[in-house]
């Protein structure tokens, strides 16, 4: 894909894809580091962190919050017990 470098103040400027921006979710104000290898620069997007249970539950600081009263709590929709 070739692109054009435009002047914006005392820099020159150039678009992103907006194919680029949708799949790595990206919005004005989001960062991406830039990746400069001799004659070659790489945009990277930042990865999105992904949690899972036993990892969320591990950083609650006085482990899993406990509602008194919960299991006597009447079921309110189609709950399997």
């Amino acid at each position: 894909m070739q692109q054009t470098l435009r002047r914006a103040g005392g820099s020159l400027v150039m678009t992103v894809p907006k194919a680029f921006i949708e799949q790595n979710q990206l919005k004005e104000g989001s960062q991406v580091e830039l990746l400069l290898e001799g004659d070659q620069m790489k945009v990277k997007a930042p990865r999105k962190q992904r949690y899972d249970l036993k990892t969320l539950l591990d950083e609650m600081p006085d482990g899993l919050p406990m509602v008194e009263g919960w299991d006597e709590m009447p079921a309110v929709g189609n709950e399997a017990l």
